[in-house]
């Protein structure tokens, strides 16, 4: 994943910053509490697709 590319993505659900968790290779969204997949090198921002993360994971990014 480019960190120019994710510099200009926006969560669709809360049209926040993401921050791309490279140990897990998925997109999180701090705001909307949800991580987005990255499939074969593309983001899947698709609201049905994000992942809500649990309390641990919203602490540790």
């Amino acid at each position: 994943m480019n960190e120019k590319l994710v510099a200009l993505l926006a969560c669709p659900l809360s049209n926040g910053k993401l921050e791309w968790d490279k140990t897990h290779n998925r997109l999180i969204s701090p705001q909307a509490k949800v991580a987005y997949p990255i499939v074969n090198g593309i983001p899947v921002l698709l609201p049905e697709q994000a992942q809500p993360l649990d309390g641990a994971e919203q602490n540790a990014n």
